[in-house]
């Protein structure tokens, strides 16, 4: 692998940096040294070409440039990068990653990051971004046209206006919006606790909060069905991987600092943090210590160590009395478990199809591939098709499970498996709360 000179080293160059709150963060020429490496490196390697489209692009320009990373032009760039919807797979499985501590310290899904970071710097967003981001304040709206925005996103004509104003492709199956939020909802049955002494407090996302609070309710169950002290917090802003998609670090900064003034007092008195979704846990465990800056950043360090999933966290007790096996209702012989990607990027295992093991006669089937949704790529007119090819063979390994129930613990990723499948995976708190009840399934 050459540029128009010399050969490139696959060591890390001096453009290295995935800390925001380094100056060469931000410096174009720092950048342009780790994206030509990176692109190097990878280039030789090829192991990433099944995750997504952005590996085989490149390696197309770059064959097509007789492997001179310096004549790609900065519109190939661009291209390039914008095929990435950070599913985070390339680094799961990259065996040159910090993760892996190789020296070559290649960490592709926090490349792209600072790419789109520098790109976003002084920009505004546009009405697509502003939409797809800013979740609370659509679900808030969405509550006060009490049930239209529902309709809405059934009807035709409205569709195709949304398509073309905010670029959201008019087939996308949307999520309806629940009249009631899971705040209100743990408000009014006293889960919000004032005192700090509690085992778990429940980060219940922006998604669960606006469309689906049952999901929350049903983790709520599963908690006091194993006797674990928990309390809800109200006032939480969205985690911020939205915002950080679109490279608005200001946004994602402000958002962390509130919620980190929510919960730190619960996790300076030894508190777990058990954020529903995935994606969220990710950020705050793996993105907010280099994201933050100052106390900020220090705070978040011990976020991220006091970070659970649901699963993670009942696998822990599983040896304690309070640990519930009486499952008094039983989903069938077979459940097709899809794993999502941003659960295989935290790395803690996959704690959930352990505790659904425990029901007698129960085979759990694993599904690891990418559905394909990755946050707003499946929403996007240009990308809506492509998330749907890019998901075909987790779509084609869940029905060829065989399974009585799908379930996932991403409900992004529900969705897309209900566009394309026609089957709607439920959480997997979900099923353990309808297996605690007597008549959770029908026999």
């Amino acid at each position: 692998m050459t540029t128009s000179d010399k050969p490139v080293s696959f060591k890390a160059s001096e453009g290295l940096c995935y800390d925001t709150g380094e100056q060469k963060y931000w410096d174009p020429a720092s950048l342009e040294k780790e994206i030509n490496r990176s692109f190097a490196l990878c280039h030789s390697c090829r192991m990433c070409f099944k995750y997504c489209d952005l590996f085989p692009v490149m390696f197309d320009l770059i064959d097509k440039k007789d492997g001179d990373i310096t004549q790609l032009a900065a519109a190939e760039i661009k291209k390039t990068m914008k095929l990435c919807f950070q599913c985070k797979l390339c680094e799961v499985e990259c065996p040159y990653t910090p993760a892996a501590q190789h020296e070559y310290q290649l960490d592709f899904p926090r490349l792209v990051h600072r790419y789109f970071a520098q790109q976003a710097k002084g920009k505004r967003k546009t009405l697509g971004e502003w939409m797809l981001s800013n979740t609370n304040t659509l679900g808030l709206l969405a509550r006060l046209s009490l049930g239209l925005a529902n309709l809405a996103n059934r009807f035709p004509p409205e569709r195709w206006i949304l398509e073309k104003i905010a670029g959201i492709h008019r087939q996308k199956l949307l999520p309806d919006f629940a009249a009631r939020t899971f705040t209100s909802i743990a408000k009014r049955n006293g889960w919000i606790k004032k005192a700090p002494d509690t085992e778990v407090v429940l980060f219940q996302t922006c998604y669960v909060d606006n469309n689906e609070p049952d999901i929350g309710e049903d983790l709520i169950e599963v908690l006091e069905k194993n006797q674990v002290k928990y309390t809800c917090l109200e006032g939480y802003k969205c985690c911020g991987m939205p915002y950080w998609e679109i490279g608005d670090l200001d946004t994602v900064r402000k958002n962390a600092h509130h919620n980190l003034n929510l919960m730190m007092p619960f996790v300076e008195a030894g508190s777990k943090v058990m954020a529903i979704n995935p994606t969220c846990s990710m950020m705050m465990r793996r993105e907010y210590p280099e994201l933050l800056e100052g106390a900020d950043r220090e705070r978040a360090e011990k976020l991220s160590a006091a970070m659970v999933e649901p699963g993670e966290y009942l696998w822990s007790i599983r040896k304690e009395d309070r640990f519930c096996k009486e499952f008094n209702s039983i989903p069938g012989k077979t459940i097709a478990y899809h794993i999502s990607c941003h659960l295989r990027s935290l790395r803690v295992g996959f704690r959930s199809r352990e505790i659904i093991k425990q029901m007698p006669e129960v085979a759990v089937k694993v599904v690891t591939e990418c559905c394909g949704h990755n946050g707003t790529y499946a929403m996007k007119t240009e990308t809506f098709e492509d998330s749907g090819r890019i998901g075909q063979k987790a779509f084609d390994a869940m029905k060829k499970a065989d399974a009585d129930i799908w379930i996932t613990d991403c409900p992004l990723a529900a969705i897309q498996f209900k566009q394309f499948t026609g089957i709607k995976p439920m959480h997997p708190v979900s099923l353990l709360a309808r297996a605690y009840r007597e008549n959770g399934f029908k026999k």
